[in-house]
């Protein structure tokens, strides 16, 4: 049964702002703009919401109204809402607060046991944890800090793209596999320390050009990355476990770059046996910014199609759910909420990758749907 879009995960001045997104009709998917509550079409301009970012002036795309924002379903129905991007590669960037440095380097030392974490993660904040926080990454104070850091038997890779001169960059999901607001977000069902990652995703054009910002959940498998970084691919790719939306908003008069700078997000988790968990994140406590983990990404490397960067998370959950010096970890049926003023809120619900909806729309599914479209 198809849910219907709660609008309260609107930005708190949607009036003011120009979303975009997908929404999927009968015939396919097509990209589509809301303004002041109403949905616009607007595959006649943009097959894709890649082709819309690529637009002179995104924000300005007209189109034909569909339906009322309140009409948008999740699950089915005949406006469903999907994830806002399509063609876009989906990116990720680590360890780009200190914090999360911090339980990086917690989950390597303890090889993915939760049950060490506490005890590490007090003798790590006594020995690093100032020092971690007061250095610009790649500075020569950096440099220093690494030194001293060796010298002490200390150092650690998470502390190499936490402090050094190249940030973590990776490859997050494939392309049209992100889920968005509604969806069931996946955990893999052999983890058993994980939690959700709550970021601010900025969208690139294909010329490396950032046009707007959303909410993103890039899961984290303690356990797992804990063990070994080489496990970061088979924690970070698996079925649902990407979560994009509810829209992008796009850069204008009233929106920008120094939004995103500034943003500052809550998380709030709701567990099936009242377990309730809440988490802040402040972007201006970032360590490097935006723009720069965005030409990071573009350094040697072409996205002809954009892409979508995740900009790293302060969240590392400490709260004991079950057992003591254990810490958090998600249970299924977990419900998530990410929420920022500008951007609106992303609500997702827990499960196993397993069990999540399979992923069967692909890019062939894609462009079969657009030549359908366009010979109709």
């Amino acid at each position: 049964m198809p849910e219907a879009f709660d609008v309260s995960a609107l930005p708190e001045d949607a009036g003011q702002a120009t979303l975009a997104g997908r929404v999927m009709l009968a015939e396919g998917p097509v990209p589509v703009i809301v303004r002041e509550g109403r949905v616009h079409d607007v595959s006649t301009v943009a097959a894709t919401t890649a082709d819309l970012f690529d637009l002179p002036d995104p924000a300005s795309a007209a189109g034909k109204y569909l339906c009322d924002v309140t009409d948008l379903t999740i699950g089915g129905g005949a406006y469903a809402l999907l994830a806002p991007i399509d063609l876009q590669c989906v990116k990720a960037c680590g360890v780009t607060f200190a914090v999360s440095a911090l339980e990086r380097v917690i989950e390597e030392r303890a090889r993915g046991d939760a049950g060490q974490a506490a005890a590490i993660r007090a003798e790590l904040e006594e020995k690093i944890g100032g020092g971690i926080r007061s250095v610009v990454p790649g500075s020569a104070d950096a440099a220093k800090l690494k030194a001293v850091l060796i010298d002490a038997g200390m150092w650690s890779q998470y502390l190499e793209v936490a402090i050094g001169p190249d940030a973590e960059v990776f490859t997050k999901a494939p392309v049209l596999s992100s889920v968005g607001w509604g969806a069931e977000i996946g955990i893999r069902s052999d983890s058993s320390w994980n939690n959700p990652e709550p970021e601010v995703v900025v969208i690139a054009n294909a010329a490396g050009k950032v046009i707007g910002a959303t909410l993103g959940n890039d899961v984290n498998l303690r356990d797992f990355e804990g063990r070994s970084a080489l496990l970061l691919g088979k924690a970070k790719d698996n079925n649902a476990a990407c979560a994009i939306g509810p829209f992008v908003r796009l850069f204008d008069a009233q929106f920008g770059i120094d939004d995103v700078r500034n943003a500052e997000l809550d998380l709030l988790i709701e567990g099936p046996e009242g377990y309730r968990l809440e988490g802040h994140s402040s972007m201006n406590q970032i360590s490097r910014d935006p723009l720069e983990l965005v030409r990071q990404t573009l350094s040697e490397h072409q996205y002809p199609d954009g892409f979508a960067l995740f900009l790293g998370t302060l969240f590392a959950p400490v709260q004991d759910r079950d057992d003591p010096g254990r810490g958090f970890t998600h249970k299924i049926g977990d419900t998530v909420r990410i929420r920022s003023r500008k951007l609106g809120t992303l609500t997702n619900r827990v499960t196993t990758s397993k069990d999540a909806a399979p992923w069967t729309f692909g890019i062939r599914e894609l462009y079969r749907s657009i030549a359908a479209r366009t010979a109709a």
